[in-house]
C-alpha cells in the first residue's frame, strides 16, 4: 500500500495540501499477521520516493486552481491509496477520493501517523 505526505520538513505530517510542493511516498507492508489475533503483526514502513509538484494552490488569484497543475498533481498521486495532510479543501479531497486516495487530515511524526491509520485509530 502507497501512503502519500504532505511535509515541509520531512519528519512531520505539517503541510495542507494546496501549499505541498512535494509528496513523501512510502509503502506499508503488511506483516504476518497484519494485526492479527491478540493485536499482533502491523507494517513495515519504508520511504520510496519524493515527488515534486507545483503547488495546488498558486500565488496569484488568476491562475489559482490551473487545470493543468491540477491534473499533474493527481497524476503523481494516482498510485497512492492514501493520502495524509493536516488540512485540504473539498474539492481536491472528493477529486482524490474519485481515485480511490482516501485523505486523512492528521498532525504527527510521520510514521507515527501513518500507523495510526492504518490501525484505524483515526
Amino acid at each position: 500500500m502507497r501512503i502519500a505526505i504532505a511535509s515541509k520538513d520531512g519528519l512531520v505530517i505539517n503541510q495542507h495540501f494546496g501549499h505541498a510542493d512535494r509528496f513523501l511516498i512510502y509503502e506499508a507492508i503488511p506483516l504476518n499477521p497484519p494485526f492479527g489475533k491478540g493485536g499482533q503483526g502491523g507494517f513495515e514502513i519504508k520511504f520510496l520516493e519524493e515527488r515534486p509538484v507545483e503547488k495546488y494552490c498558486a500565488d496569484n488569484e488568476e491562475n489559482r486552481y490551473d487545470y493543468n497543475r491540477s491534473e499533474d498533481i493527481f497524476s503523481a498521486l494516482k498510485d497512492c491509496q492514501i493520502l495524509l495532510v493536516t488540512r485540504i479543501g473539498a474539492r481536491p479531497e472528493k477529486e482524490l477520493e474519485s481515485m480511490g486516495v482516501k485523505t486523512f487530515m492528521i498532525a504527527d511524526w510521520i510514521e507515527e501517523g501513518i500507523r495510526t491509520v492504518l490501525s484505524g485509530e483515526l
